[in-house]
């Protein structure tokens, strides 16, 4: 069965008008361009400059395009706790069209109260879209919540806890990512006690009865996505002080649930990887990308967070991914401060 990536098109009920979101926004205002000038040497062609959003803080980014053709890009945002919904049509020029909840519908799936909400993913299952979303809890007691709405904008209904650290066994329960593969649904998901997998029910928005959780990758990792090229599959996180060094990194499989090993053929569950993108070019601590998105030449883009100084605070950044002999990797492994921008005709 073909894998499930995320950047699925929506289903025929998405066809002529975005439904507003719960929370209704008002009218979305303009993001800050991306856009550069043309690049020296190269006079035709259309470049951006990292970061590519600032009018507020949004990290830990996943992305999905509809049936419009547009991007929807979901995140956490500092200092607010309902996550915003940006949209696109080049991964370089967003705007703000709405949040997935509001504070009347705010999801509380932990001891926590009035916690923000982290790192979502967004997926297509069926006819809706699934957000999943994580919330901290007391003493590393985090949660994982689901949500469902008809649109990439909503409006969305919260569906509850999916994942408790304390009944599914793993402090830290946060990042989640889900995957489908041969007619089954996984979820992928941990931080600094593992990453770990567990198969879901049909409907994404449950366990499957009897499902045991399966550990993948050792306890200095986070923000798991899973990428499928060329019959590998590619398990690319993040590892670090998420304040001055944090960094993505890879390992790859022949099969989904690993192992995972690096070049030389070493275990990710005994903390073994390589380099996709570090510290440089004035980032810091650049990780938690969303999901790839291929443009219409063929090139794989990866958004992602950094700071712009240690400690500082988290903006959206995009680059352009090269494949090394079968490995992904950004330029340098270090963040660009311009280039090129995706082509989409």
């Amino acid at each position: 069965m073909r894998y499930a990536m995320k950047n699925y098109f929506v289903a025929l009920a998405f066809t002529a008008v975005l439904l507003p979101v719960a929370c209704a926004c008002g009218t979305p205002k303009p993001a800050r361009s991306g856009d550069g000038d043309p690049l020296p040497g190269n006079p035709g062609a259309k470049s951006y400059k990292n970061p590519v959003f600032r009018e507020f803080l949004v990290a830990d980014p996943t992305v999905i395009r509809a049936e419009d053709g547009n991007f929807y890009l979901y995140a956490t945002e500092s200092g607010k706790n309902n996550i915003p919904i940006l949209r696109s049509s080049d991964l370089v020029n967003w705007t703000k069209v709405g949040e997935v909840f509001t504070a009347e519908n705010h999801p509380q799936i932990t001891d926590k109260a009035g916690a923000n909400l982290w790192a979502p993913d967004i997926n297509k299952i069926g006819d809706r879209y699934v957000l999943y979303y994580s919330q901290p809890g007391e003493n590393n007691k985090h949660a994982i919540g689901v949500a469902s709405g008809p649109s990439p904008v909503g409006p969305f209904t919260d569906h509850g806890k999916l994942i408790g650290s304390d009944e599914i066994g793993v402090d830290i329960s946060i990042d989640q990512f889900y995957i489908e593969e041969d007619g089954h649904k996984y979820m992928f998901w941990g931080s600094f006690r593992g990453i770990w997998a567990i198969e879901l029910a049909d409907d994404g928005l449950s366990l499957k009865p009897g499902a045991g959780k399966r550990k993948i990758a050792g306890d200095q990792y986070e923000g798991t996505y899973i990428h499928k090229r060329d019959g590998y599959y590619y398990l690319i996180v993040s590892t670090g002080d998420f304040m001055k060094d944090y960094h993505v990194v890879v390992g790859r499989s022949r099969s989904l649930m690993g192992p995972y090993v690096d070049r030389a053929g070493r275990d990710m569950l005994g903390v073994h990887h390589e380099l996709v993108v570090g510290n440089g070019n004035g980032f810091v601590a650049p990780g938690h990308n969303a999901e790839f998105v291929t443009d219409d030449k063929g090139q794989d883009w990866m958004l992602y967070h950094t700071r712009l100084e240690v400690g500082g605070p988290r903006y959206l950044i995009l680059d352009r991914i090269e494949w090394n002999d079968g490995w992904p990797e950004v330029r340098g492994h270090v963040p660009a401060r311009s280039a090129e921008a995706p082509v989409f005709e």
